[in-house]
């Protein structure tokens, strides 16, 4: 009677960014009700927030085949599959209008946060009949108002774009890192946009080591030839840049080779400094500027900036999963069994191996983590990745167990994921980010604004980023 029950219920989706909406397409596509829940006011609104990053992805790998049959017949048009979408692109020319294909648009819920997830009828310690609940969802919309939905199961696409990594040592915030949150940004602001005043003639701090900060580092120099008077730091918690400058001209890929060189070649200039082995300790929010206070090769640090840009990483928020039974990876915070296919030390966005709802699943069944939350805080996922992960739980969802078995995934090996900055011609910049593979080869593009690789970002795009690792 119970497990009757339970397959009439709805498969809840969490999270309606690319990854979340490809996940509602096959399950209407396999015949299965979905009810996907977005936190903000609209699909999309991770991405939407870097909307003027580039991604290095061309649109051929942005677009998920089951969305793409529901977006056929409303008249969409399909963007050119060889060029390569901006954040704010992406949303407005595939994301907003998937989410208001009246199939999608009937069965999602914006404004409406997540607070856990429960199998309905049971904590965590019960195991008697377990396997025949349905789940629990416990929802907040935007007036406080508290809802439970019950599912037959759940896909979370949540993302980790919300939580950031600290900037304190170990793993830990700093000493006052929640008072100077108002001194301190994403890894992806617009700099040489809309974020410009707070940029220009001013003192920043970068922390961090992947591609967005090294994005985020060259919007800061160009925007201080503009705007002369800034003071541009650059602290990693190694004791070399060498993995981030990279091969130079002898890198197998030329995109990421030039962007270590036009980075080294400013730093060896001086118009940034870099700190290595650098501890944040502890951070003293002034009026105007932050204190920030540590250690920098063992030396004291003591720095009074007046903006801190976190590119030190991100990590999912398991907290409303507490009740859930998860077989994750004690490192890498992904499940298990994709943990060491996912190793950042290993693979990059275009080496990880195709997989699906076998490497998902976890011991509570009929629960998954899908998109950039799949990969716990390693950041080497690709969009087209999570839209292969979806089909296939989609299929097992439904009882085709060939299917959800059959995973395939057509990406160019290219290494770590990396920037057209580096490309961009001379007296322009652009920005990119690793929410899919790059093109089998570099295309230069141009777009006015800087700004960091690496999606991994967002609602299930992360805004993938490309390398932005914990190891700052």
């Amino acid at each position: 009677m119970v497990e009757t029950v339970r397959a009439k219920l709805p498969v809840v989706v969490i999270g309606a960014g690319p990854v979340g909406l490809a996940a509602a397409a096959h399950l209407l596509e396999r015949g299965l009700e979905p009810l996907v829940m977005e936190a903000c006011e609209r699909a999309g609104a991770a991405i939407s927030s870097w909307g003027h990053v580039r991604l290095f992805s061309a649109w051929r790998y942005d677009v998920d085949a089951a969305a793409r049959r529901l977006l056929e017949p409303t008249g969409w048009s399909e963007p050119d599959l060889d060029s390569l979408p901006t954040g704010a692109e992406l949303v407005d020319g595939y994301v907003a209008p998937l989410a208001a294909t009246p199939q999608i648009a009937s069965r999602l819920r914006t404004g409406t946060r997540v607070l856990a997830v429960a199998r309905d009828g049971a904590d965590k310690t019960r195991s008697l009949g377990r396997d025949r609940r349905g789940y629990r969802v416990r929802t907040v919309d935007a007036d406080g108002r508290v809802t439970d939905v019950l599912a037959r199961a759940v896909i979370d696409a949540s993302g980790t774009f919300s939580t950031s990594n600290p900037l304190g040592v170990s793993g830990l915030p700093a000493a006052g890192e929640v008072d100077a949150a108002p001194f301190v940004t994403g890894p992806l602001p617009d700099v040489l946009g809309a974020d410009r005043d707070r940029f220009a003639g001013r003192h920043t701090l970068v922390v961090g080591m992947g591609h967005s900060a090294a994005n985020t580092l060259l919007s800061l120099v160009e925007l201080s030839e503009a705007a002369p008077g800034a003071t541009i730091t650059w602290a990693i918690r190694g004791g070399s840049a060498r993995r981030l400058f990279g091969g130079g001209t002898d890198d197998e890929l030329p995109a990421r080779g030039l962007l270590g060189t036009r980075l080294k070649d400013a730093v060896d200039a001086g118009r940034l400094r870099l700190l290595t082995r650098v501890s944040i300790e502890q951070l003293v929010p002034g009026a105007e500027s932050v204190q920030v206070l540590g250690t920098a090769k063992d030396e004291p640090l003591a720095l009074d900036v007046h903006a801190i840009v976190n590119a030190t990483g991100f990590r999912p928020d398991l907290g409303m999963l507490r009740e859930v039974r998860l077989d994750l990876d004690p490192v890498v915070e992904a499940p298990s069994a994709l943990a060491p296919l996912i190793d950042p030390n290993q693979h990059s966005c275009g080496t990880v191996p195709p997989h699906g709802e076998a490497v998902l699943s976890h011991p509570d069944d009929g629960f998954y983590l899908v998109g950039m939350k799949s990969y716990g805080r390693a950041p080497t996922f690709l969009l087209a990745t999570g839209y292969e992960q979806v089909r296939s739980v989609a299929a097992a969802l439904a009882g085709d167990r060939a299917a959800a078995d059959a995973v395939e995934l057509n990406l160019p090996a290219t290494g770590v994921c990396s920037s057209d900055l580096a490309l961009a011609a001379e007296g322009e910049s652009s920005a990119v980010s690793c929410c899919g593979t790059a093109p089998a080869e570099p295309q230069l593009v141009t777009l006015g604004v800087g700004a960091p690789a690496g999606v991994g970002f967002a609602s299930g795009v992360v805004h993938g980023r490309s390398g932005d690792g914990e190891d700052a």
